[in-house]
């Protein structure tokens, strides 16, 4: 399902009392809607990556939670329990379903399931929110800057609306003189060279593909003004978890001396989380390093010999003290140090 227009890709959509999901492990090949009935369909979803993006996750969770409401009124602990255990590291995940646990419990018997909608809704309707006003202030921040380096995906694909920092990179587009966008293949689900592509494409941006290794380098040499990033758990003391690969960006713009910018919303912020060292780490399957997909057909190229042993942790903690600033629709954190990063939670 895709548009035209501002928002040039639809990642889901609750219609006919289902949610549709762009299955992203088929992009950029195809793009195929999954139909999606109760709280098992969507956290398979979740775990295939076929739904994928921190607040993108939260969202469709929410969904989940009032699917399976729809089919069993007493179903509200399972369907949690079910679709929490998909991914650790994003913390959207858990802040979506205490929500969807305090407005089912807070429902009068027998309005559970439309509470529960109601509630999906409502945080839906607060992600696109916080996507545009995160873009204007990002791109207030990065006024000036034409060259850009990001990492993963970070657009409508991840996020309601634009997204977080390619809703950033669309407004720069939108102010004019943005120049190029460079997009790190990102390693090692390749989200920069299926899905960051795919997303630039559509939106008519001048981009340009570079493996993982070759930013240091090009950084290290001038080529870009800022690096500007997504996010899937802020700390509290501002250190950030992101895509595998986002703590090498960082040190190469400090020791570089331009911006490392972090773009997300205040959902990703996690108050209870007192630094980066108690952020779990997710680790996925090794197949994700010994092989690349190779097309639409879903089939797979083997890059190493079989029985290699491969590591392959999704995401890498970024300390606080290499991130310039944290954009969120309620503002820039700058620096991104615990007292400015709580000070943007403030009455939710």
């Amino acid at each position: 399902m895709t548009t035209t227009g501002a928002y040039p890709v639809v990642a889901l959509r609750f219609a006919g009392g289902a949610l549709w999901a762009l299955d992203q492990t088929l992009l950029p090949w195809r793009e195929v809607e999954l139909e999606l009935c109760c709280a098992d369909d969507v956290a398979a979803a979740i775990r295939r990556l076929s739904i994928r993006g921190a607040p993108l996750i939260g969202v469709a969770a929410a969904y989940g939670v009032a699917l399976e409401l729809g089919r069993d009124p007493d179903g509200l602990a399972r369907a949690c329990e079910t679709l929490g255990s998909t991914r650790p590291t994003a913390v959207n995940l858990a802040h979506a379903l205490r929500r969807m646990q305090a407005a089912v419990s807070a429902a009068a018997p027998g309005d559970a399931a439309a509470r529960a909608l109601a509630e999906a809704r409502a945080i839906e309707a607060e992600e696109r929110s916080a996507s545009a006003a995160l873009a204007a202030h990002g791109a207030d921040l990065l006024a000036g800057s034409r060259r850009i380096l990001t990492h993963c995906n970070t657009g409508a694909l991840a996020a309601p609306g634009r997204g977080t920092a390619l809703a950033v990179v669309a407004e720069l587009e939108d102010r004019g003189g943005l120049e190029l966008v460079t997009a790190a293949e990102s390693r090692p689900l390749l989200q920069g060279a299926r899905l960051t592509v795919y997303e630039l494409r559509r939106l008519g941006i001048a981009h340009e593909l570079i493996v993982d290794g070759a930013a240091a380098g090009l950084i290290a040499s001038g080529g870009f003004d800022a690096v500007l990033v997504g996010c899937d758990r802020v700390a509290a003391n501002g250190d950030v978890a992101n895509k595998v690969g986002t703590y090498a960006h960082a040190l190469a713009a400090g020791a570089a001396g331009i911006p490392f910018v972090v773009a997300g919303p205040t959902s990703t912020i996690d108050p209870s989380c007192q630094s980066g060292a108690e952020i779990e780490i997710e680790q996925r399957d090794e197949a994700e390093v010994s092989a690349v997909p190779t097309g639409p057909d879903g089939r797979s190229q083997e890059l190493t010999l079989a029985g290699t042993r491969c590591r392959n942790p999704a995401f890498d903690i970024t300390p606080a003290a290499l991130v310039t600033a944290l954009v969120t629709e309620r503002g820039v954190a700058r620096p991104a140090d615990g007292e400015s990063v709580l000070a943007l939670l403030g009455p939710r």
